[in-house]
């Protein structure tokens, strides 16, 4: 059997060697932490896992997701599980659906340079930019479909000079989209009135009386719709 190829990485400053196969979650595990934060879904999806990292002899940071990359000789890891960026305060049944609510609510958004740096780092492959150029005129449907697969990881917030907080922007479009713009769901609405009139309330009931081993269970084994 051949041996592995192993690589140096540097996790918290401390020198570890890893099979160079490994994404950088993998080798953080391998390596001996417990993940217990910022792990998620490990599929790409839930944008808990942002990591940046700078490789030996390099200056430039960069930013990934940890469950995604894999691992490289000489690379300092440092996560960042939550990204502080702005997220405005509103009252959806209060605001007005136009580019002026929007401007209101992110000015920075006006300040883009079009660097295109946000796209560039998306870890979901997202035409970020043009996103926000929606945003900024007030085309929020189409800012809510070109940003409907952002899982809000912050990686692109994280790489804007201008300051934008993309993933909020991008939330609150599909917010007034859903709410303002895109026609009502008939069965969606039918469902939720049998809800509130306690058609549901045996099915909840059950549910709420099942151990966690039997929630998964029925998790596991689901219809689930092609």
């Amino acid at each position: 059997m051949a041996e592995k190829q192993m690589v140096d990485v540097f996790i918290l400053g401390k020198k570890y060697s890893v099979p160079s196969t490994l994404t950088i979650m993998d080798a953080m595990e391998y390596a001996g932490y417990q993940l217990i934060r910022g792990c998620g879904c490990r599929s790409g999806f839930c944008g808990a896992c942002a990591t940046i990292y700078r490789t030996k002899g390099e200056n430039k940071l960069k930013v990934v997701l940890a469950c995604q990359s894999q691992v490289e000789d000489g690379m300092y890891l440092t996560q960042i599980p939550f990204f502080p960026g702005k997220k405005a305060v509103y009252n959806m049944d209060k605001i007005e659906p136009t580019a002026e609510t929007m401007g209101e609510l992110y000015p920075e958004l006006y300040k883009c340079i079009g660097c295109n740096a946000c796209t560039k780092g998306c870890s979901q492959g997202l035409n970020v930019m043009q996103y926000i150029a929606y945003a900024q005129r007030g085309e929020f449907e189409k800012c809510a479909e070109e940003s409907s697969d952002c899982v809000g990881c912050g990686i692109c917030a994280s790489r804007c000079p201008a300051g934008i907080t993309h993933y909020n922007v991008g939330l609150l479009a599909r917010r007034i989209t859903g709410k303002y713009i895109a026609p009502e769901s008939k069965h969606l609405s039918e469902r939720v009135q049998e809800i509130k009139d306690g058609k549901m309330d045996a099915e909840l009931d059950e549910l709420m009386s099942k151990s966690i081993d039997e929630l998964k269970d029925l998790y596991n084994h689901r219809d689930i719709a092609k």
